[in-house]
């Protein structure tokens, strides 16, 4: 969400500040008119694994740390989250009813399989431009409801309020259960499986087949107009002006505002989208049609997206359960320690497959190891797997749109990774280009925001902004590229299958 305000404590403002409510952590980060960062604050939360396979956060927790890292950063303030990660609450006591299910959490499979009936995965995906899958919020508001005890009678009763963290922050900025904001965003509401892409609105007859009360349902709304104004604390009186899930404000903040721009964002996961203009285009090839971005009451533009599940999370195991490293920078010093990835590759379905197989069966595997593989090829073959998803996303985006990719905007915390970024643009045979501003998810909500304010007068003003800090060209010969890709897609197929149906 973003809230624009006009005073500030550094020079001479106007500032806009935006808070981006992400998996691992909160934060703040506030920029000024050249979409420069003036102060961060940031604070990580706990992940919770109850099972295998199932993330929790603690929504009051999320909701403390919002708080913290607004103050920390100083005030006037925007918003942008972690998508898909569901909640449910007590509208009177503002209480949360459970620990809130994270985006990564599978324990809706069977019930998504179940919902499929005879039709399979693609029997809402006319409607919504998803598949079916434990990934999105609607089949994770169903597991509530089954599953914590009285909390169907209660939804129905009108008690209780859904929400992805956009909801939950504005809801709780805009004064909780003293006249809270009940908002949601076109691009949150377009990842739950509820709504109806073609006519931005809650899809009646999917809420019936999954099991959903519509009582339960925010309003939903464009990403960048003002919901309602912060009530209390340090943000008080100022407008909450915009909402944008991760993604796609990390595509607002590129700047990719014409058809056919692209931006990937490497955090824990990785996440690619295109944009695709007015029309929302079917995917044919196991991507997401999506909604980009809608600004006030200007039609919306569509997005393709390709999600991949571990990126990021990937370094952090090489480090945290492994110990084969001590800190996330120290991969890319150890993977440059060696020509090439010694035949070993690793792809890394520790939660099942996401884009373009959707396979919650897959698990992790190393293939390819013989005496001669060291951990420094094992860490390259690290870096490698997340250049080598990239590059099959941008395959299926291709096929799907018709649109080759040119150059490809990359942001998110692995962009510091030199030698990652070098082998993007090998692997996919194009420029990869690193923005001034990496964080573009932040800068992005605070964009929206900053429109929907009068901050900024368009979006020509925005593109002015943006600027190129570093370029990778592709280095690579197409025969070495073509062959390593062949291997790379053999270790693919060895993942598929491993989890059999009755354990998963």
């Amino acid at each position: 969400m973003t809230d624009a305000h006009t005073t500030g404590t550094h020079g001479t403002g106007p500032f806009i500040a935006a808070i981006d409510q992400g998996t691992t952590s909160s934060r703040c980060i506030v920029f000024d008119k050249d979409g420069r960062i003036v102060s961060v604050d940031q604070k990580e939360h706990e992940q919770i694994f109850p099972k295998p396979g199932w993330v929790e956060h603690d929504a009051t927790e999320i909701w403390e740390n919002v708080q913290e890292v607004v103050a920390g950063a100083i005030v006037k303030a925007g918003i942008t989250n972690q998508r898909e990660t569901t909640l449910l609450w007590d509208k009177n006591t503002g209480e949360p009813v459970h620990n809130a299910l994270v985006w990564q959490d599978t324990r809706t499979d069977a019930l998504c399989k179940e919902l499929g009936r005879n039709v399979g995965q693609d029997r809402f995906r006319r409607e919504t431009g998803l598949p079916l899958a434990s990934y999105f919020a609607g089949p994770k508001v169903r597991w509530l409801l089954d599953n914590v005890e009285g909390l169907r009678e209660r939804a129905e009763r009108g008690d209780i309020l859904f929400g992805t963290m956009d909801s939950w922050v504005i809801w709780n900025l805009t004064g909780g259960t003293d006249g809270g904001v009940h908002v949601t965003d076109v691009t949150n509401a377009s990842r739950t499986l509820l709504m109806n892409l073609h006519r931005m609105e809650w899809d009646e007859k999917i809420l019936s087949s999954i099991g959903i009360p519509a009582e339960v349902l925010p309003e939903i709304r464009s990403s960048a107009e003002v919901y309602g104004h912060a009530k209390g604390g340090i943000l008080d009186g100022v407008p909450v002006a915009s909402a944008l899930g991760d993604q796609q404000a990390a595509l607002f903040g590129q700047t990719c505002f014409a058809e056919g721009e692209a931006k990937s964002t490497y955090g824990t996961g990785t996440f690619m989208l295109m944009n695709t203009g007015g029309t929302p285009v079917n995917s044919y090839n196991g991507l997401l049609t999506t909604v980009g971005y809608q600004i006030g009451d200007k039609p919306p533009v569509y997005a393709l997206e390709g999600s991949i599940a571990v990126t990021g999370s990937l370094v952090q195991w090489m480090r945290d359960q492994m110990g084969l490293i001590k800190s996330a920078a120290e991969i890319e010093t150890l993977a440059s320690s060696v020509e090439d990835n010694g035949g070993a590759y690793f792809v890394p379905a520790f939660s099942g497959l996401f884009a373009p197989y959707w396979r919650p069966d897959a698990r992790g595997v190393i293939t390819g190891l013989t005496r001669y593989v060291t951990k420094a090829h094992i860490a390259r073959a690290v870096l490698e797997a997340t250049a080598w998803q990239t590059r099959e996303i941008s395959d299926a985006m291709t096929k799907d749109s018709g649109v080759e990719l040119t150059a490809l905007k990359v942001d998110g915390g692995m962009t510091s990774n030199n030698l990652l970024m070098q082998t993007l643009a090998d692997f996919l045979d194009a420029p990869v280009v690193r923005p001034m501003v990496a964080e573009t998810t932040c800068l992005g909500a605070a964009y929206a925001a900053g429109l929907a304010v009068g901050f900024w007068p368009d979006t020509d003003a925005l593109r002015a902004n943006w600027r190129r800090a570093a370029e990778w060209t592709p280095r690579m010969d197409a025969d070495t590229r073509a062959r390593e890709y062949k291997s790379w897609l053999k270790a693919v197929e060895r993942t598929m299958g491993w989890v059999e149906d009755e354990e998963s």
